[in-house]
């Protein structure tokens, strides 16, 4: 009788990390759940853009200053009048200057019994005439409307108007300092982007073991496939489904601002700023940050999946994984420290720190143009990688599944007789649940 010969039943590391991120990939990404996902970070936006605006409305209200004028007609109107030909060159240092109509044609207005009645939002009062006007107000108010009020009883007394004289500028492209600063700007924003991104994304990880758990899926997996494998395939496919929700998000927020961007905001050439750019230049940040985006995801989605797979309910993984969270708050707060201070000793721990290294990288990205330090880091970045995942399995499999050491000892022909079918209708076995 002819025989076949023996082959190994179980898929190799790379074969079993495909499976499961394809099968996660699939079953994340065409759920409803995901597109809720994608509808909740609209929401906090939506929320904080209310609040701002609201807020500013509310402070502007606050902030306004007016100062009233209780002056003869004549004196008030010039006054007025040289008050709003001097605005455009003094802004917000020229108080908003509003006639009192009480005090109009009335001998016995009395400015300070006025204020005391807190009638109207005068801030001051202004008295007397063009040639010796007088501010009545708190100490803090006469000494800081004092010097416009003058300038503006200066200018009304004149036949015409004078125009300020404007001083020439030779204004040079950038400096040292100047440079250094904007790129520094920019290491910060980028770390605060990068940090928001793999805190709000990396909590899809946190419980996706514990359900699998609960559903008795992940026995099926690792008595098909390698552990690792299984943890390696769920964070790539996790990483996938960022990218496809970052991709989401950043188009709708490029169309949205093509279509509103005059009203979003106005840009003229008084407020107008260059985009401060990187020491390596845009094209190279933008590719770094994608690469230190996907090794930050890594490390601390190994590092939630692990509490996902050792916890045994939801209650539990949000109490395990608190820690983690303030631990990578910490780690954030020492890479955005170190910002302005490269090559000193905390800087230098948190470019080697595993968890703190993609922010602390993608800071030296834009102040430094040293490229091949990136590459040794990422490659570090890697190892860690790959020795949280190897540690969270193992962890898992004598923590939950009771396997290795005694345990394989005890029940080998159970495993044994486990993995045969289990490999055979390994694809059955992983299909998406509905």
């Amino acid at each position: 009788m002819e025989t076949t010969p023996a082959t190994n039943p179980r898929l190799s590391f790379l074969e079993a990390a495909w499976v499961i991120a394809r099968r996660d990939f699939g079953a994340v990404l065409f759920s409803r759940a995901f597109l809720f996902f994608l509808i909740g970070p609209l929401f906090p936006v939506l929320v904080g853009g209310l609040a701002g605006s609201i807020g500013k409305s509310t402070s502007q209200q606050a902030v306004s200053v007016d100062v009233g004028v209780a002056m003869s007609v004549s004196d008030s109107t010039a006054l007025l009048g040289a008050a709003e030909t001097l605005r455009p060159q003094l802004g917000r240092a020229m108080p908003d200057l509003k006639p009192i109509e009480a005090a109009e044609g009335n001998a016995d207005f009395n400015a300070r019994d006025y204020l005391a009645s807190r009638r109207g939002n005068y801030a001051a009062i202004v008295t007397g005439t063009l040639e010796a006007p007088q501010i009545v107000g708190t100490q803090r108010q006469v000494d800081r409307w004092s010097g416009a009020i003058e300038l503006a009883a200066a200018t009304a007394l004149q036949a015409s108007p004078s125009q300020f004289p404007s001083a020439s500028a030779d204004i040079v492209a950038s400096s040292a300092s100047s440079e250094r600063k904007t790129r520094i700007h920019t290491a910060q924003a980028a770390q605060m982007v990068l940090f928001l991104l793999t805190i709000m994304l990396g909590g899809m990880v946190l419980s996706n073991l514990a359900e699998e758990k609960g559903n008795k899926i992940i026995e099926i997996l690792a008595a098909a496939l390698p552990m690792d494998a299984v943890f390696m395939g769920k964070l790539f496919a996790m990483l996938g489904v960022s990218f496809v929700g970052i991709a989401v998000w950043g188009t709708l927020g490029f169309a949205f601002w093509t279509v509103a961007e005059d009203a979003i905001v106005t840009v003229t050439q008084t407020n107008y700023r260059e985009l401060p750019g990187p020491a390596v230049g845009w094209p190279v940040f933008v590719g770094l940050g994608i690469v230190y985006f996907s090794m930050a995801y890594l490390l601390l989605g190994s590092l939630f999946l692990t509490i996902g797979g050792m916890a045994s309910s939801v209650r539990e993984v949000q109490t395990m994984s608190m820690p983690v969270t303030m631990m990578q708050l910490m780690v954030f707060f020492i890479a955005m420290a170190t910002v302005a201070d490269t090559g000193s000793s905390l800087e230098l721990f948190a470019v080697t720190f595993p968890l703190s290294s993609p922010f602390a990288m993608l800071a030296r990205a834009a102040i430094e143009e040293t490229l091949w330090i990136h590459a040794l880091a990422i490659a570090w970045q890697a190892v860690a990688v790959i020795a949280l995942v190897k540690g969270g399995s193992l962890l898992f499999r004598k923590r939950v599944m009771k396997s290795g050491g005694a345990g394989r000892a005890k029940k080998p022909l159970l495993r044994r007789r486990a993995a045969e079918p289990a490999t055979r209708s390994a694809e059955q076995a992983l299909e998406p649940a509905e």
